[in-house]
């Protein structure tokens, strides 16, 4: 069975792949996805449509940095 995703307009819409490209379409073709790629979520555009976006992942939290006083002289 391929991914399905609905959309906040109530349109479902399935995940197919072509290669490294990824796209959603209204109806399940040839080369649909049975899952999400590992390390990718769904993301709804404002316009209603689909797509998917690299999970971003979070960065170690740097130390500060320390300056150091300048003597005043």
């Amino acid at each position: 069975m391929a991914y399905s995703h609905t959309n906040s307009k109530g349109t479902t819409y399935y995940l197919h792949s072509n290669g490294r490209m990824f796209f959603f379409s209204k109806e399940v073709k040839e080369n649909a996805l049975d899952a999400l790629p590992a390390g990718y979520n769904v993301v709804e555009m404002k316009t209603g449509m689909l797509v998917l976006k690299k999970i971003q992942a979070e960065a170690p939290a740097a130390p500060a940095e320390e300056t150091p006083s300048e003597s005043a002289g």
